[in-house]
């Protein structure tokens, strides 16, 4: 008979990961225009997602949507299977999503500690702030900076302080929109690096870039909008390979 077991034990496909995020026909207009139309989007907890797409196509609105900052206009959006379509946005922050935006959040009359303690005193107990921030600035990197004014840091090194700031609420999920915006290349790749490695610590990523040499870098599923409406899904390998995707974003066809 042989090795019965290797017989008869049936070929199983992984299991897939739990949905974390999912966004469910949302709109969003202003007045007459449709920044947001009808999109339908699912982020698996642990997944490192790039969202794409032509200036103009919703991209920074749909992060706010996720985040609370702009209510929809229609739609739900669910987070660990809750519909918080009508949370403010502190209490998503409480749930586990963060976000750091293009332009840096961060205070530029204040000390680097002062901002991470800013970001992270709701978070910890009071006599675990110092300690919490330590362990924060030297997971992004950055410790070696000391604490000096933010204002006299460059441009790469405010970016890295607020994605710093960013993890201090542990989110299960971070929003980042063009992290590598008007960074040189060795910024640019120390950037690279931080965002693999915070997703191999856990934390599910989706993030805005128009660097597609960036994307490529990290990305392990895209999503393109076009008109506010979702266009093309898929590895990246696919998202290049498609002639309709290349047509409207990289201007090839």
């Amino acid at each position: 008979m042989g090795n019965l077991r290797s017989e008869i034990s049936p070929v199983l496909e992984p299991p897939r990961k739990e949905t974390l995020l999912e966004l469910r026909n949302v709109v969003k207009q202003f007045g007459g225009l449709k920044a947001v139309d009808g999109v339908n989007m699912s982020v698996r907890r642990g997944e490192l997602r790039c969202l794409i797409g032509p200036n103009g196509a919703g991209k920074s609105t749909v992060f706010k949507l996720i985040m609370g900052i702009y209510p929809p206009t229609q739609g739900h959006i669910l987070f660990k299977g809750n519909d918080i379509t009508k949370y403010d946005t502190w209490k998503r922050a409480r749930m586990g999503i963060s976000i750091k935006m293009q332009v840096p959040g961060v205070y530029g009359e204040l000390s680097l500690r002062d901002n991470m303690r800013i970001a992270t005193q709701n978070f910890v107990e009071p006599g675990d702030v110092e300690a919490e921030i330590d362990r924060l600035l030297s997971f992004v990197g950055i410790e070696q900076l000391g604490n000096p004014q933010v204002s006299n840091l460059s441009h790469g090194q405010q970016q890295w302080l607020e994605i710093a700031m960013a993890l201090a609420s542990k989110p299960d999920i971070l929003l980042l929109d063009e992290p590598a915006a008007g960074m040189g290349p060795e910024e640019t790749e120390f950037t690279a690096q931080l965002v693999k490695k915070m997703n191999e610590s856990g934390i599910t990523i989706l993030f805005i870039d128009h660097d597609m040499e960036f994307v490529r870098r990290i990305a392990e599923n895209v999503t393109v909008l076009h008109y506010g409406k979702p266009f093309a899904e898929g590895t990246l390998s696919e998202i290049e390979a498609n002639e309709e995707v290349v047509r409207i974003y990289l201007g090839k066809v």
